[in-house]
């Protein structure tokens, strides 16, 4: 892990909206942590499920794949059908799929995200946007918001599943996992 401070200490994006920092340097954070969560990952675990829950490669696309959604709804655009093509295929495994290329597609989506971020007019922020096929009424900034905030929780579901998958990834430079470093300290 790096010894840089999270993105929201240090202080704001450039040409991003005052109001929508809090986006940017949540998204921003959300690919660092992603990159040092699987710097060294074996592509033979991308697809391992321990006790049934969610694969590290289902939460690399599912990642991508809402913040591409809710960007498109954000802009008020219908999804189209190379967007519900990826999401019908955020669940299956890809027999050659590699990490750097999950990780490529997640970087590029960020990316464009923060560019979007940054066409983003703060005094629209409160107008009323259309989620899904059932037209939900929530706010550009509900979207926005979402967008970060779920692929959070799906970063941190992943680095849990990355442990169970392969515990010996974590092992710190002295050999210990951090449980076992904090046992060993208490």
């Amino acid at each position: 892990m790096t010894d840089e401070p999270e993105f929201w200490m240090r202080g704001p994006v450039e040409g991003i909206p005052p109001l929508l920092q809090p986006v940017a340097h949540a998204l921003l954070q959300m690919k660092r942590e992603t990159h040092e969560i699987l710097q060294g990952f074996n592509d033979e675990n991308l697809w391992v499920r321990p006790k049934g829950v969610a694969s590290v490669g289902f939460h690399l696309k599912h990642m991508a794949g809402v913040i591409d959604r809710m960007f498109t709804y954000a802009e008020e655009k219908p999804l189209s059908e190379e967007q519900f093509a990826r999401l019908k295929a955020e669940s299956a495994e890809e027999e050659n799929g590699k990490v750097s290329d999950l990780l490529d597609a997640l970087n590029l989506t960020i990316d464009e995200a923060i560019r979007r971020l940054g066409a983003t007019d703060e005094n629209r922020l409160t107008e009323t946007r259309f989620l899904g096929r059932k037209k939900i009424p929530v706010t550009l900034t509900g979207l926005l918001f979402h967008s970060a905030e779920h692929g959070m929780r799906h970063l941190g579901q992943m680095k849990v599943t990355a442990r169970m998958v392969n515990p010996d990834h974590f092992l710190n430079k002295n050999g210990l996992t951090l449980q076992n470093q904090k046992n060993r300290n208490a």
